[in-house]
């Protein structure tokens, strides 16, 4: 992988593939070596986990994941308990690096996991009924909450933060496996820097500007 970090969570994929691709290199059974070591690199690319330079500033939303911008608008749901969000949808392709990055730099107040359907993942309803984890996050600027949802082909969602953590814009924060989507939910008056159709690099592309005031404390809980 050219020197590439990759992701831990590819080592149960690598392994057994690598034993299947040895044992059917001792038996001679040449397509069964071919395919199984065609996985292992295909295992290996999907879990790679550049480094990435995450751009500085205060109130600063950057993308938490690869992808494509699929959604900038008005939220719908009710997590928020009837504040006005604005959401930003990514929608991750199996091309697109997978490791989800922390949107701003402040506390985990909360970690949900909601079982759900597993939906093509750029759909809207995927956002409210598909399998998905929610973070939220206690910023500068602000509430920003974070949804990793899974999608038709994703049936895992890994997720290595807890309530009470601080964390770095940027930070890796998990994964979703195998095609998936990030929402983001922002407060309303945010100044969003991208459009529906832009491609975007998590921990380096700015989102939005949150409107933050001077006086807040990073990490302090906003209601």
């Amino acid at each position: 992988m050219g020197g590439i970090p990759i992701a831990r969570e590819a080592i149960p994929f690598v392994v057994p593939l690598l034993g299947l691709g040895l044992i059917f290199l001792f038996l001679k059974i040449l397509p069964g070596t071919v395919l199984s070591f065609l996985l292992v690199g295909f295992v290996l690319f999907f879990f790679r986990d550049p480094e990435r330079e995450v751009p500085k500033g205060e109130g600063l939303v950057v993308a938490p994941a690869d992808g494509t911008v699929v959604v900038v608008e008005p939220y719908k749901g009710t997590e928020a308990q009837g504040e006005e969000l604005l959401q930003v949808s990514i929608f991750l392709s199996l091309l697109d690096v997978h490791i989800n990055r922390a949107p701003v730099s402040g506390l985990v107040e909360e970690v949900r996991y909601t079982p759900g359907r597993f939906k093509v993942a750029y759909v809207p309803e995927a956002s409210l009924e598909n399998e998905r984890n929610l973070i939220r996050f206690a910023s500068w600027g602000g509430t920003v909450w974070m949804k990793q949802i899974a999608g038709y082909l994703a049936r895992r969602i890994v997720c290595r933060v807890k309530p009470g953590q601080r964390v770095e814009a940027g930070e890796r924060i998990g994964l979703i496996r195998f095609g998936s989507r990030v929402d983001l939910l922002l407060p309303g008056r945010v100044a969003t820097k991208v459009r529906v159709g832009d491609r975007v690099k998590g921990g380096t592309t700015v989102i939005a500007i949150l409107p933050g005031r001077k006086d807040r404390r990073e990490g302090e809980r906003f209601t």
